[in-house]
């Protein structure tokens, strides 16, 4: 298997122009294996760790609405709007590797774009208006994974802290997102200056061709990573015991019963008003 795809120059040199095709089925095989093997571990474990959170109870009731917002409006907008562009990326830029032609190009610039403009407004949205630090890993987080991580091994530890408004595997599945965003973005956004749009005049020289190839590459892996990533999201998404956090995006908020027994009350703090969320970094 090749990692990457090579060109001779007029000068005879070798020059990398982009990723090799074969980690497209890499990463989708990949994405395949970890459902799969995550069918298994959850057939074995969830039983147990079901009777677990039931013989821990939840937290306390007082003062916890009925419904608990979860997602504003503004959220859950910038979610599927951001989902929709994606999958428009993806279709257009994999459907015709794998031999389904068509004109594509218009529609992924486009696609592009919108994915852009939703991630910049994300950004200032949470920044400003949302809590900030609620999805990215903290102390607590590492914590509580390394306290999990030991009672499935058999070596006790006692009962594990149950987790603010995002559990830890939310978190990494952001960082990784943010990253491969940031890759297919920026990468996406100069490769415009080699395309006819109406946007940027079209400068096929404004790079050399070693940093095109550069470019071309970190797009390609941003955009194979994503298809991995997206296989996985979609799993959990129609998982029966995951699926109360999809109607959530959906619909925005999610039960009193469900937010006792998922959140630690001390670290997704609500109360008969809107919820906020506040989880300080513990050491």
């Amino acid at each position: 298997m090749e990692l990457f795809q090579w060109d001779t120059n007029p000068w005879g040199q070798e020059t990398l122009i982009r990723i090799s095709w074969d980690l497209l089925y890499l990463f989708f095989w990949a994405g395949i294996a970890f459902i799969v093997f995550h069918v298994i571990y959850a057939a074995v474990w969830l039983p147990r760790l079901a009777r677990e959170a039931a013989n821990g109870g939840g937290g306390a009731s007082e003062g916890v609405p009925e419904k608990i917002e979860r997602h504003t409006l503004a959220a859950r907008l910038f979610h599927w709007i951001m989902a929709v562009a994606m999958l428009v990326l993806l279709v257009t830029g994999f459907f015709p590797i794998i031999g389904i032609q068509f004109a594509w190009v218009t529609i992924h610039w486009i696609a592009g774009i919108v994915l852009t403009i939703s991630i910049i407004y994300h950004v200032i949205h949470a920044s400003f208006y949302l809590d900030f630090w609620s999805i990215w890993l903290l102390p607590a987080d590492m914590a509580e994974a390394a306290q999990r991580v030991k009672r499935q091994l058999g070596g006790g530890g006692g009962d594990v802290q149950r987790h603010g408004k995002y559990p830890l595997d939310h978190k990494l599945y952001h960082t990784a997102v943010m990253l491969a965003g940031l890759a297919v973005i920026g990468t996406g956004l100069v490769m415009m200056f080699r395309i006819e749009n109406p946007l940027v005049a079209r400068n096929a020289y404004m790079l050399a061709e070693e940093t095109w190839g550069l470019m071309y590459v970190l797009h390609g892996l941003g955009a194979v990573l994503f298809v991995m990533l997206t296989l996985t999201h979609i799993y959990f998404a129609v998982r029966p015991d995951k699926f109360w956090l999809t109607k959530s995006m959906i619909f925005g908020s999610v039960d009193r019963e469900q937010y006792l027994a998922h959140h630690d009350p001390s670290r997704w703090v609500v109360s008969e008003k809107p919820a906020t969320s506040q989880e300080p970094a513990k050491n």
